[in-house]
């Protein structure tokens, strides 16, 4: 449960500047805060969250990308700025990771563990909006159930 954490944590501790251009983690907190991200780790954990300006997340996870998708909380304080990076305070954790961050392109980021290049998370910027709501296409909006057997 807690490597699902730090996974979601560097996923969504990233942000944005020229592509290819590591950020300091002052610009990356100010960059994601409020906004909602989709994420893919390199070992194949996904899901999305929310950075809010107090350091919490909220946000789900499927580690491995196999199995149930989890919601997952970490208190206001869990990410904060140290030494140019941001870095991950979690309960349990025998040290306090710490995140690089890297722009792909207008839309895409990567969060690396600092020293471990090869365990980085690449997220996407999403629109709540688009994902929240969905219908039935197969009637038209407006009608019933009944109403539509009926007009058919």
């Amino acid at each position: 449960m807690l490597r699902s954490f730090v996974v979601l944590a560097a996923a969504l501790s990233t942000s944005s500047a020229l592509a290819g251009e590591m950020m300091s983690g002052e610009e990356a907190r100010h960059f994601v805060a409020g906004k909602l991200f989709a994420y893919n780790c390199f070992e194949g954990t996904k899901g999305a969250g929310r950075v809010f300006a107090d350091g919490s997340v909220v946000g789900t996870i499927q580690v491995t990308g196999h199995g149930p998708v989890r919601r997952a909380f970490l208190p206001a304080g869990t990410l904060t700025v140290k030494n140019g990076s941001v870095c991950a305070s979690l309960r349990g954790l025998p040290i306090e990771p710490c995140f690089t961050v890297t722009r792909l392109d207008s839309n895409s980021f990567r969060g690396a563990i600092s020293g471990l290049g090869f365990a980085y998370c690449d997220f996407t910027r999403t629109n709540p909006r688009t994902t929240i709501a969905t219908r039935d296409h197969s009637r038209p909006l407006g009608l019933r159930p009944s109403l539509v057997t009926e007009q058919e």
